[in-house]
């Protein structure tokens, strides 16, 4: 079983009968609706006293928290009287403090929690509990690697298998995939993948167009065949579940029938570059203590990260319909950003969304490069800003309400540090350059001076940086506290020393990612949508030109604060020399953590001592054949993948003259001026193969070409 190709291979006549689509079992999605006004028809339970305490706790220390610094920093402002822009620099500091100590009070429980009660992931050897439902799992897929996508899913198959709870649980492979090559190369390997694994509840469906993405296509799924489904688990093209974990997360619904999505937390794996090992390390260690706390205070009112995750069906299906945002793109349209508001909307039909935060057997990678990860972030910045139109919804829970605030402020919280540093240096440079009038004009006995407290200044910014760097600290002192768990990370010593390194590199890379997260944010105001594209899963190597076009603005930013703080005084150059040695270096750091990197002091559990399931699932990535020939070339060469292909494309439909597909109709004119295959496949472009795939008259004429 160590290859995706197994022979002996099924006859033409085999697969021209056989459909990798069950029989359709229709669930029709309710519209999606966001000014709902009638009452759910399941009424939320109300809020346990225990957990109104917990949310009150997170709320009063960040008031507390935010109200004590913002005292100290009008102190620091204060000398000689608060100018307009010193109380614009106030103002902004209120917010970003608010935000940081929110944070900091979320992973402080967090914190506690963990110190309390010590909860572990469950025993890889613990008994399963037995479990009765149907569950679908759902990996959507769109343009990714065929053959790494099939062996994570065997290596899935096989774990859930191996429970002997396989029976319960049919498979679904979803492509929205827009290159012909991939299309096909994905209908290889899931023929190949169902003759590995030995059953027949392997599914396969090609969308020939992807409206609404991802979201539109689970919704799609559901009104076709969710009908005979109690629950689906939604993976992403990245994810990796243990079957042990999957039979655990059925049980957990079955445990709790208000319970409309349960939600794992995933951990990095897999990181090669210096980048995604930096967050995979970073997620690990830290992960788990901020998880605690979210979970602590959040109950029922949950998230969701759109995979790893299993959902009720028939909850979706009644709930969490998406609409169309009004007005055009970017703010406009489908909902990027779809599984916060599809658990908003399903908490506000009173489902249960919940998180087990040490289910443990939950994974995903990450970008390799901090180019990568931002180009990601781009399109999440998008989705997020989207979620201004979505809070204002009537009848959402104030807790989903929150959720929505904070991925939103998220991307915020860029433009409002890159403006608080730049109004900093303005006042810097207005004292050093610009003549104050001391005696300004009616009645005064003293003059103004524009002055500041530096020493109570150099405390506030301490304290700030305190509320950023304690809860790594407190996750440090958790795994000093269990030496079992430091073995895992190479031991304490090794990971403290992963912690100072990680600081380090994250600081490092910070300021950059503030500019890209400025620049996003600016250009979806402006109107630019960011598309739909692939995320990079290989090594994180750039060329060379791309790291200096990339990297060109932060660099410049560097340049243009180094000399307005030099020009002001060398302690400034030095004070603000945190943010501008990452922006001035921000072409060599893109490059050094983008390579590939083998560095013990950021080791993780499960690189140490690599679960089954990913065990096994490097083993057959590393073993799959990764060549293949275009997409109209393997249909020519392999008879039994030509059926099949036909086999899967849906009937023809009447069409009319306004509606026919124009790369078809160019690609058809192509196909008959042509004397040979070679001559046709030569000519054509990509979205004509793709739209003579979709049609099998089309497709046979090209293929009978000598």
């Amino acid at each position: 079983m160590g290859t995706l190709s197994p022979a002996p291979r099924p006859s033409v006549a085999d697969i021209a009968t056989q459909r990798l689509l069950p029989r359709e079992a229709p669930l029709a999605m309710a519209p999606g609706d966001l000014r709902k006004n009638r009452v759910p028809d399941r009424i939320p339970a109300p809020v346990a006293p225990a957990m109104a305490w917990r949310r009150g706790l997170i709320l009063l220390s960040t008031a507390a928290l935010t109200a004590a610094g913002g005292y100290e920093m009008y102190r620091v402002l204060e000398v000689g009287g608060v100018t307009v822009l010193e109380a614009m620099v106030l103002a902004l500091f209120l917010v970003l403090l608010a935000w940081v100590a929110f944070s900091f009070a979320s992973a402080l429980a967090g914190f506690f929690v963990l110190l309390a009660h010590r909860p572990g992931a469950i025993a890889p050897d613990a008994e399963l509990p037995g479990i009765a439902s149907r569950t679908a799992m759902l990996l959507p897929t769109y343009n990714e690697d065929p053959h790494r996508l099939t062996a994570r899913l065997r290596a899935i198959i096989e774990s859930l298998e191996a429970t002997s709870q396989g029976k319960l649980f049919d498979w679904y492979v979803l492509s929205d995939s827009t290159d012909p090559d991939i299309w096909v190369a994905e209908e290889k390997a899931l023929l190949a993948l169902r003759q590995a694994v030995g059953t027949p509840r392997l599914y396969y469906r090609h969308r020939a167009e992807n409206t609404a993405r991802k979201a539109g296509n689970i919704s799609e799924w559901i009104t076709r065949f969710g009908g005979v489904y109690d629950f689906m688990i939604v993976l992403d093209a990245d994810s990796l579940m243990s079957g042990r974990t999957i039979v655990r997360l059925v049980h957990a619904m079955e445990s709790n029938p208000s319970a409309g999505l349960v939600q794992t937390l995933p951990m990095v794996v897999n990181a090669r570059s210096l980048f995604s090992r930096v967050q995979q390390f970073a997620g690990r260690l830290y992960g788990p203590m901020i998880a605690a706390g979210v979970a602590w205070w959040h109950g029922s009112e949950g998230n969701y990260w759109g995979h790893n995750a299993i959902i009720r069906v028939k909850a979706f299906a009644e709930s969490a319909a998406l609409p169309q945002l009004r007005g055009r793109k970017p703010f406009g349209g489908h909902i990027l950003s779809h599984d916060f508001v599809e658990a908003a909307l399903m908490r506000r039909a009173g489902w249960g969304i919940y998180m087990l935060p040490t289910l443990g057997g939950s994974y995903e990678e990450v970008p390799p490069s901090l180019l990568d990860f931002a180009a990601r972030d781009r399109r999440w910045c998008q989705g997020n800003l989207q979620h201004l139109a979505v809070v204002p919804a009537r009848g959402l829970h104030w807790v989903s309400r929150l959720h929505f605030m904070v991925g939103i402020g998220a991307y915020l919280t860029a433009p409002l540090w890159l403006l608080f540093l730049l109004l900093g240096m303005l006042i810097s440079l207005q004292a050093r350059f610009v003549r104050p009038e001391y005696f300004p004009k009616g009645f005064s006995l003293f003059p103004t001076w524009p002055a500041q407290d530096p020493v109570l200044a150099i405390w506030v910014f301490v304290a700030t940086m305190g509320l950023l760097l304690l809860p790594k600290l407190l996750s440090l002192v958790l795994l000093w506290l269990r030496r079992s768990v430091g073995r895992q990370f190479g031991g304490a010593l090794r990971a403290s020393a992963g912690v100072l390194a990680e600081i380090v590199v994250s600081a490092l890379m910070a300021p950059v990612m503030m500019i890209f997260q400025s620049i996003a944010v600016v250009e979806i105001l402006a109107g630019r949508d960011a598309g739909w594209q692939t995320q990079r899963r290989d090594d994180g190597t750039v060329e060379r030109r791309e790291l200096y076009r990339k990297y060109g603005i932060p660099t410049l930013c560097g340049v243009a604060m180094a000399a307005s703080a030099y020009a002001v005084s060398l302690p400034l150059l030095l004070w603000m020399s945190p943010v501008i040695v990452g922006l001035l270096f921000a072409v060599p750091i893109g490059a050094l953590t983008a390579m590939p990197v083998s560095v013990s002091l950021f080791v993780t559990p499960e690189e140490r001592k690599p679960p089954p399931v990913l065990r096994r699932a490097n083993e057959l990535s590393a073993s799959a054949d990764l060549g293949g020939n275009p997409a109209l070339v393997e249909l020519r060469q392999d008879p039994a993948l030509l059926a099949f292909h036909l086999a899967q494309l849906p009937p023809p439909r009447p069409t009319r003259p306004d509606t026919v597909d124009p790369n078809l109709a160019v690609g058809r004119a192509k196909v008959d001026a042509s004397e040979t295959f070679e001559q046709a496949a030569a000519h054509l472009s990509s979205r004509e193969i793709f739209s003579i795939l979709n049609d099998g008259p089309a497709l046979s004429t090209v293929l009978r070409k000598q």
